[in-house]
C-alpha cells in the first residue's frame, strides 16, 4: 500500500504511464501500487523516493516529512557551553531576546 504515491504523482502533473517510464516497469503497476493490488519491491520504492525527492517513508505513509533530512554538521560543546545552552534554554523569552540583544552588541564592538 502506497498512500502517498498517486498524491506525488499528481502533484508533479504527471500520469500513471509517464511515472511508468521513467520507473521502467508498467502502467500497470503503477496503477497496482496506487490502488494496493500490489506492492514494490525495495529497489522501487528508492527510484521513486530519488524521482519525487521523497523518503521511501514517506511514499510508504510512515512519516509525514515529505523530505529527507539533510547532512548535518555535528557540534561538540564542552562542560561550559553545554551548561550556557541548559541557562538558555531555561529562560523565558524576553530574557532569551534581552541574551541575544546583549551578543550582537558585543559582535558589532
Amino acid at each position: 500500500m502506497l498512500p502517498n504515491l498517486k498524491l506525488l504523482r499528481r502533484e508533479k502533473g504527471i500520469s500513471q504511464q509517464m511515472l511508468a517510464e521513467a520507473m521502467g516497469t508498467s502502467q500497470q503497476s503503477i496503477n497496482n501500487y496506487e490502488n494496493k493490488t500490489i506492492e514494490p519491491d525495495i529497489a522501487m520504492l528508492k527510484r521513486m523516493a530519488d524521482y519525487f525527492g521523497t523518503t521511501v517513508d514517506y511514499i510508504l505513509g510512515y512519516a509525514n516529512t515529505r523530505y529527507p533530512v539533510q547532512d548535518t554538521i555535528a557540534f561538540y560543546l564542552n562542560e561550559s557551553e553545554s551548561d550556557l545552552i541548559a541557562k538558555y534554554r531555561a529562560l523565558s523569552p524576553k530574557e532569551r531576546a534581552c541574551v541575544q540583544q546583549v551578543v550582537e552588541t558585543l559582535r558589532d564592538k
